[in-house]
């Protein structure tokens, strides 16, 4: 019987077009409510499928601290996101929610 190799599903890998970043960050921020690492983490999906060594020269943050910033175990500040989030080309949208 032949083994079947398995390796964990990465976003990144399937993030290939501008089109493909704004439907999944869209849908992760429906997804996420409240939850900001799950914002994060959605980021530093899009961040890595880019480039993290082109996104640190852009925002003039450390690699190191990026990887660790959008992994969804760190906690950024928020303008670190406005950063990363300029830097990739993403621009946050006002809209009303109606609380029914």
């Amino acid at each position: 019987m032949e083994k079947i190799k398995l390796r964990k599903w990465d976003a990144a890998e399937h993030l290939k077009t501008e089109e493909d970043v704004v439907l999944y960050l869209q849908a992760c921020m429906d997804e996420a409510g409240d939850d900001a690492a799950f914002i994060a983490a959605a980021l530093g999906d899009v961040a890595r499928a880019k480039g993290m060594t082109q996104l640190a020269k852009d925002t003039g943050l450390g690699r190191e601290s990026l990887y660790k910033a959008l992994s969804g175990e760190g906690n950024p500040s928020f303008g670190t996101i406005l950063k990363v989030m300029h830097a990739l080309g993403i621009k946050l949208q006002p809209q009303s929610v109606s609380h029914a």
